[in-house]
């Protein structure tokens, strides 16, 4: 049984829901799949790469829109 009083490790969001390939995820999410593919690779967004390919879940890709920064151009 497991302790009340220690911290659990937080919900990794690959394992929420059925993977989906990069570009379906770019589709979904309004960002184009190179940009998606970018943030993977940065380890910005969670992905998993199976084989050549990346695959992300949608949960991954709302974390990446809810936490990202925006970097702002003083004019």
């Amino acid at each position: 049984m497991p302790d009340e009083n220690e911290p659990t490790s937080p919900i990794d969001p690959l394992t929420i829901g059925e993977l989906i390939s990069l570009p379906e995820a770019a589709k979904l999410s309004g960002f184009s799949h190179g940009f998606l593919k970018e943030m993977a690779e940065k380890g910005r967004l969670r992905a998993r790469k199976i084989g050549r390919n990346w695959a992300t879940t949608i949960a991954c890709v709302e974390d990446y829109k809810r936490n990202r920064s925006y970097i702002r151009k003083k004019d």
